[in-house]
């Protein structure tokens, strides 16, 4: 696992940025380091980008089905939760590797399990929340 991660950060961020871990000198450069995390999750978590798939399809029908505004901020607010919280987990994934590198720990994977579950209970509540909001505009839509 962490040869993997080591070989996806190896492509994503080039050697010239061993000073990255200081404090970024401007606001230009914590933009730019936020993006190459989200750029990092996009490239390396499959989850991340079906999360993104998934979403691009909510929000089209919700603009096709003439949501009102207050519910597409309900979406808003849930997929954002959900991307949140995958780049949560990935990063808690990072640490917990670096940290016990190539063992395994009990509380490790207690630490891996509990960040992706945290993914999970978000998704569900999603799904949930985006079928509360689109099912009944669509099935109106139908006809039913």
């Amino acid at each position: 696992m962490i040869r993997n991660y080591s070989r996806k950060i190896q492509n994503i961020y080039p050697a010239s940025n061993k000073a990255s871990w200081l404090i970024s000198a401007n606001l230009f450069l914590s933009f730019r380091y936020a993006m190459q995390g989200l750029v990092f999750g996009f490239r390396t978590q499959r989850n991340f980008r079906i999360h993104i798939l998934l979403a691009a399809i909510a929000f089209v029908l919700a603009l096709f089905l003439k949501i009102t505004i207050s519910n597409i901020a309900i979406l808003i607010l849930t997929v954002t939760a959900v991307l949140v919280l995958e780049l949560l987990n990935t990063s808690i994934e990072a640490l917990v590797d670096l940290s016990i590198g190539r063992r395994f720990h009990p509380l490790a994977k207690v630490a891996k399990d509990c960040a992706a579950a945290s993914v999970l209970v978000a998704s569900i509540a999603s799904l949930v929340i985006g079928g509360l909001l689109i099912l009944p505009p669509l099935l109106a839509y139908m006809g039913f």
